[in-house]
């Protein structure tokens, strides 16, 4: 039930673009285009899971005082892993993240679940955890471009490589806005007062009050908390 549990949190409760707000930098930056936002997602998501893995196996071994350097140093060993073969195999799509690529070393979410969840966990547990936050913040990704990139550009690309590519009729006029930055903070504020309207529902379904999350944003992550000594 334990595994279960951590799974499902970052299916939609704790969705980390999208519940907690961590992350917004390379999701903001990436998602003109759904390949984008699923190379992005499968990237971070391994380097979440293997970081995780490698956190809570050694949780007991790393020094208090510099608990916030090692997990950066396994952050960055399998974020090198992943930039080199992302490279070797999937060139174009490595080429068009870019330097988003290198900064998962710097992700908050890598950061963030290795300090709340990983440093005080079992290996089990923290497999779990990350399965679940990188498959949620890779659904967030592909949600995000794909209103993007349909709307914005009238196109659908899943995978370039391969042939995935698919147009709206020559009729369709895209709203190029969304293509730009202020387009990512329009569709990402839509799918935030989507999401506190469906639990608005649900809550008044069971005859309960919904009241949005307050603590929405990095300040309140983790890794800050510790910073401050809160």
């Amino acid at each position: 039930m334990g595994f279960s549990k951590e799974f499902k949190k970052g299916l939609w409760d704790e969705i980390p673009v999208l519940r907690v707000i961590l992350g917004l930098c390379p999701t903001l930056a990436v998602t003109t285009s759904v390949e984008n936002g699923i190379g992005m997602g499968l990237a971070a998501t391994f380097v979440l899971l293997c970081s995780n893995i490698a956190v809570s196996a050694l949780r007991r071994f790393i020094p208090e005082k510099v608990r916030i350097p090692c997990y950066i140093i396994v952050a960055a060993t399998f974020t090198t892993i992943i930039d080199l073969s992302m490279n070797a195999f999937a060139h174009e799509v490595h080429k068009n993240l870019g330097i988003f690529i290198p900064l998962i070393v710097v992700n908050c979410i890598i950061l963030g679940r290795a300090e709340a969840f990983a440093g005080k966990n079992p290996v089990r547990l923290s497999i779990a955890d990350a399965l679940g936050m990188g498959i949620g913040f890779t659904m967030a990704l592909v949600v995000l471009s794909l209103l993007r990139e349909v709307i914005g550009n009238g196109t659908l690309t899943v995978w370039r490589d391969l042939g995935l590519v698919w147009s709206l009729p020559a009729s369709y006029r895209p709203t190029l806005l969304l293509i730009l930055a202020p387009g990512g903070f329009v569709t990402l504020g839509c799918i935030l007062g989507l999401m506190n309207r469906i639990e608005a529902a649900r809550a008044a379904r069971a005859g309960t009050r919904y009241t949005a999350p307050a603590e929405f944003d990095c300040r309140h992550c983790a890794i800050c908390k510790w910073g401050s000594g809160k």
